[in-house]
């Protein structure tokens, strides 16, 4: 009886119901969902730090692809394997987010440090150079779908392991429908986890200046502060001080703080 109930669940999702008309569907507003959240993450940026279009075309456009590279090789990959392929698109789709990130993270950082050791800056993700370069572009790009290629490999390893059938025979079951089970799994689950992954990414893959005081400069625009005023005037007025005399002042008195 078990077995009969497993066998019925494993039609639950058939074999082309990912690139049927619905999947399709799912997959159309999953993307435009993950896109939207990336031009709202520019939006929170503070304004001093806020991304030109191009240079945010450029940041993004890398994900993008990348995310085009595994989804696409997510649904080749589950096709191929037996059994529900909605069980084992996600099951790519949670390790790709989790063991993926770490490596993305690991080989981004690892190219930044060889792009500054041999001094190629093509190749150092979030660098365009002045004007910024198409050909720079290019190449991060290439070198990242390279990166995803890599945790592809390593990922399609990892789920050979005989362990993941029996995670397979109930990480979907109380989802008879093989539409609820689509909705979940193209749509519902990924579009959370995208979110939060093509954020955490986004900031691996900008450029953050090195120079801490032109960001001690560039996080006190304004600044305000209280002075005592004659009795015959008002109690206390503000006053507006430069970013350059607040830096001043702040080196003053750390070198006072010194030589006491």
């Amino acid at each position: 009886m078990t077995v009969a109930i497993l066998n019925a669940h494993d039609e639950h999702c058939t074999k082309g119901a990912l690139t049927g008309i619905f999947g399709w569907l799912l997959q159309f507003i999953l993307a435009s969902l993950a896109f939207t959240c990336l031009i709202a993450k520019r939006y929170c940026e503070p304004r001093f730090e806020r991304r030109p279009w191009r240079i945010w075309f450029y940041d993004t456009s890398k994900q993008g692809l990348g995310s085009l590279f595994m989804h696409m090789s997510n649904i080749f990959i589950s096709g191929r394997f037996q059994g529900d392929p909605c069980t084992w698109y996600i099951i790519n789709f949670l390790l790709d987010s989790s063991v993926g990130l770490l490596i993305i993270y690991i080989g981004i950082r690892l190219t930044q440090f060889i792009a500054k050791e041999k001094k190629w800056s093509a190749i150092n993700f979030g660098e365009y150079g002045m004007p910024p370069s198409t050909h720079a572009w290019m190449m991060q790009c290439c070198l990242y779908i390279l990166l995803m290629f890599v945790v592809k490999v390593i990922i399609t390893l990892l789920i050979q392991f005989k362990f993941w059938t029996k995670v397979r025979e109930f990480i979907l079951y109380p989802f008879p429908n093989q539409d609820v089970e689509l909705a979940v799994v193209m749509l519902i689950i990924p579009l959370v986890v995208n979110a939060m992954m093509f954020w955490v990414t986004d900031d691996f893959l900008m450029h953050r200046s090195a120079d801490k005081s032109n960001r001690l400069l560039q996080k006190t625009k304004i600044h305000y502060r209280h002075v005592m005023l004659p009795r015959n005037e008002s109690d206390s007025d503000v006053a507006l001080t430069t970013d350059e005399e607040i830096l001043e002042e702040s080196i003053r008195h750390n070198q006072s703080s010194v030589l006491s």
